[in-house]
């Protein structure tokens, strides 16, 4: 029976999630422009983030910006495939993985201590991601089910920790926290073209109405 995710320490990635309920998803074609975009979020006060591998040289971009921003701001590396990304991002000095699903790069970055947020959509993906010993379940792509599938796997799943991830938008982040999510990821319509050089100050405006939408409980 599956009844939730290891317990974790006081300052454990799952505690942030709960309390900060917003994480943003940085991917970009421009490093400079993604690391402006990752100052303006923590600016704003979004204190969660994670740099996708999957845009350009995300691996410097995690490596300056954990340098440049205090302990406040949690920094981790999404699109982890493989063992060695698991490697590379921890060595960059991300403190937490997201994966899309569940490859080796779930169970390396455990080996290395490394919370792992796992992707997961179908129920027995699920139930592989906690079995596995993931800090959180990013349900992923959200849109694809959209909040309905959320609530449906909350029946089955009560003490599961789920992160949508994938379509969401601006105006469904509340939505999705009242149907059960412990917190939502928000990439593109959050960030826009900001992390390929394009607009900071709309970027500040949508951070806002982010914040706003995620609010406290």
């Amino acid at each position: 029976m599956v009844t939730g995710v290891r317990p974790q320490p006081a300052t454990s990635l799952l505690d942030l999630l709960r309390a900060r309920r917003l994480l943003a998803i940085v991917r970009g074609d421009d490093p400079a422009a993604a690391l402006r975009s990752i100052d303006v979020l923590a600016d704003e006060g979004v204190t969660l983030m994670e740099v996708s591998l999957s845009g350009a040289g995300a691996l410097t971009v995690i490596r300056k910006a954990a340098a440049a921003l205090g302990a406040d701001v949690r920094l981790g590396a999404g699109t982890v495939l493989t063992a060695r990304d698991a490697v590379a991002a921890r060595d960059a000095g991300a403190t937490f993985v997201v994966t899309p699903g569940l490859g080796d790069g779930v169970a390396e970055a455990l080996r290395l201590g490394l919370p792992v947020l796992a992707g997961a959509l179908t129920p027995t993906e699920v139930i592989a991601a906690v079995a596995q010993g993931a800090t959180a379940v990013k349900l992923f792509p959200a849109s694809s089910g959209g909040v309905p599938y959320l609530r449906a796997l909350r029946d089955p799943f009560p003490a599961v920790p789920f992160v949508p991830v994938g379509g969401v938008g601006l105006d469904s982040v509340r939505d999705y926290l009242a149907a059960g999510a412990i917190a939502v990821g928000v990439g593109s319509p959050l960030l826009g073209d900001a992390p390929s050089g394009g607009d900071l100050a709309a970027l500040r405006r949508r951070a806002r109405a982010a914040l706003d939408q995620a609010g406290p409980r």
